[in-house]
């Protein structure tokens, strides 16, 4: 294996392409699920809803929202930042937001499950199937990782030993954010 030759700039640089690439992937999924939000209040069987299902709508509705706000902030932070030398500063901070947005999408994911199922279903197989979808989110989002950062896979070779990153344990972090 090789390590990579690159200047601390050029690492922030190639960071935050490959941050935007991911929030590219994940902004279309919560375009779509915002879309199919935004035409449910318009359908024939809205007003049938009950208290519950319109709460149900509104937070998801809510929590699409801000998942979309947090995971497109990275693009404006970097165009508020741009040429003052803080690329770094920027992929921190964009990474943070998509943690967020992660976390409201989650939400929002498990709300829809639950709306929809409970609509056609019923309330109890609603609330169970939301709980799945979002156990699985928190599986593979969040635990899968954590597991795997523990030591589980190998160190990329680019990255020196010793280098920590945000969420590492106690302490400020430094090096490379991933």
């Amino acid at each position: 294996m090789t390590t990579r030759n690159e200047t601390p700039a050029e690492r922030a640089d190639r960071n935050f392409l490959e941050l935007l690439q991911e929030l590219r992937v994940i902004q279309t999924g919560v375009q779509i699920l915002f879309a199919f939000l935004l035409t449910l209040a318009f359908t024939a069987r809205f007003p049938e809803l009950d208290s519950f299902q319109r709460g149900t709508y509104i937070a998801t509705l809510l929590l699409s929202v801000l998942a979309a706000i947090l995971f497109t902030a990275p693009a404006a932070l970097h165009r508020t930042l741009f040429r003052r030398g803080a690329k770094r500063l920027i992929v921190d901070v964009s990474a943070r937001f998509a943690a967020a947005g992660l976390f409201a999408l989650a939400l929002a994911l498990a709300g829809a499950v639950l709306l929809v199922v409970d609509v056609v279903l019923g309330r109890s197989a609603g609330v169970s199937v939301a709980v799945a979808a979002l156990a699985v989110c928190a599986g593979s989002w969040a635990l899968l990782p954590l597991w795997l950062r523990r030591g589980r896979v190998r160190r990329d070779p680019d990255e020196p030993e010793g280098t920590r990153r945000p969420g590492d344990g106690p302490g400020p972090a430094a090096g490379s954010v991933r």
